[in-house]
């Protein structure tokens, strides 16, 4: 799922595995991030204007990732992780329609849904798939406004090491988990230990500490020497 390091360590998380190969090579190097390995479920649907909707399963068994086709989003996430903050999305508020919906978050060009732990997926998709084709063919807005900043802001004396933390994970860290439905964002940096929050799929994920810790923690710290620490928030 990962490849946060390049040749300085390698980072293969599939289905919440994680496998840890450490190089000899001293200078880090990027490479490609590699296609999402993840299974496509069988469930899809082609509307009658052709538009078609494929799910993805991602490595959080509460949440299925859909793409239907087009642009979710033109900029910037959105994060909704109850029903009572999804006023600003005709979408959303489409999603969470279905019961035993309990989150959705919507994505550049794919939308994660979380479901409660007793509902079955089988269930929930047809109704799932049903409801974001009936939003995109009714012609309402996905928002009702431009979605907001993505990361907290940073002003003071620690603004240029917040500055390298949130392109640290604006151009390797929230490309890759994207790819499985979800998004990590900056949310705070004191006394060495940054605090970063978890959507989407990523919230909730067994294999999130995992990634928080011996994936984003070391990258941070290898390039930005201020850091120590790195710690998940609601």
């Amino acid at each position: 799922m990962l490849d946060y390091f390049g040749n300085l360590t390698k980072f293969s998380l599939q289905r919440g595995a994680i496998t840890s190969i450490r190089s000899r090579i001293a200078r880090p190097k990027v490479n490609k991030i590699p296609p999402p390995r993840v299974s496509v479920a069988a469930a899809a649907r082609k509307t009658d204007d052709g538009m078609f909707i494929q799910t993805e399963e991602t490595p959080n068994p509460m949440t299925l990732k859909f793409l239907p086709g087009s642009a979710v989003l033109s900029a910037g996430t959105a994060d909704f992780p109850s029903r009572e903050s999804a006023d600003a999305s005709p979408l959303a508020q489409r999603l969470f329609a279905v019961p035993e919906v309990t989150a959705v978050f919507l994505g550049s060009d794919f939308v994660t849904v979380t479901k409660a732990p007793a509902a079955d997926w089988q269930v929930l998709k047809p109704a799932l798939l049903g409801a974001i084709m009936e939003h995109y063919t009714s012609g309402e807005p996905v928002m009702r406004d431009a979605a907001g900043p993505v990361h907290a802001a940073a002003d003071g004396e620690n603004a240029e090491v917040v500055a390298q933390i949130v392109e640290l994970l604006d151009t390797r860290v929230r490309p890759a988990v994207a790819m499985d439905g979800g998004d990590i964002v900056f949310h705070g940096f004191e006394d060495g230990v940054v605090f970063l929050t978890m959507q989407g799929a990523c919230a909730g994920c067994p294999s999130s500490t995992a990634t928080l810790k011996m994936g984003i923690e070391n990258l941070l710290r290898h390039y930005v020497p201020e850091v120590n620490e790195v710690q998940a928030v609601a």
